[in-house]
């Protein structure tokens, strides 16, 4: 990540521009409730993943198709400008585009809520550098997992 902060200390510009769009996330919600809050919140992740260019649109486009289909009773909504899928309010799902911090590659990303536990240590994260049917296939027993 690019470090844009004055004397190398604090948060960098990237990371100011996402805590500002995380905070215009919750305000563009505030107040609403039930049906009108979950279709908000498709509509906010529906417009990120239409906004990803190259490898960042095809993952998260990928990524969004597997969840509908394997994990429905997830609610699309966005997290720190991120696509983002959660169940009661908390994510358990999101895409990093590589293209919002600068990065070598967009990672496929798994919140705490996420049940992927496997003994002591397991993986949270998972770079994709190109989608294909072996990486479509284990991002949908990722998915699976995550949800179980």
């Amino acid at each position: 990540m690019a470090d844009n902060t004055a004397g190398g200390a604090g948060f960098s510009d990237e990371e100011k521009a996402a805590m500002k769009q995380r905070a215009e996330e919750l305000r563009s919600t505030k107040g609403l409730k039930g049906a009108a809050k979950l279709a908000k919140e498709l509509e906010a992740c529906m417009d990120a993943i239409d906004a990803l260019e190259g490898i960042d649109g095809e993952v998260a486009r990928m990524v969004h198709r597997i969840v509908s289909e394997e994990a429905s009773d997830l609610d699309p909504k966005t997290f720190y400008g991120f696509p983002a899928y959660a169940r009661a309010g908390k994510v358990v799902i999101f895409v990093q585009p590589k293209s919002k911090f600068d990065t070598r590659y967009p990672t496929l990303n798994f919140d705490e809520t996420a049940t992927l536990d496997d003994g002591s240590m397991w993986p949270t994260s998972f770079a994709i550098v190109e989608v294909t049917p072996q990486v479509e296939s284990r991002v949908r027993e990722l998915v699976r997992a995550a949800v179980d």
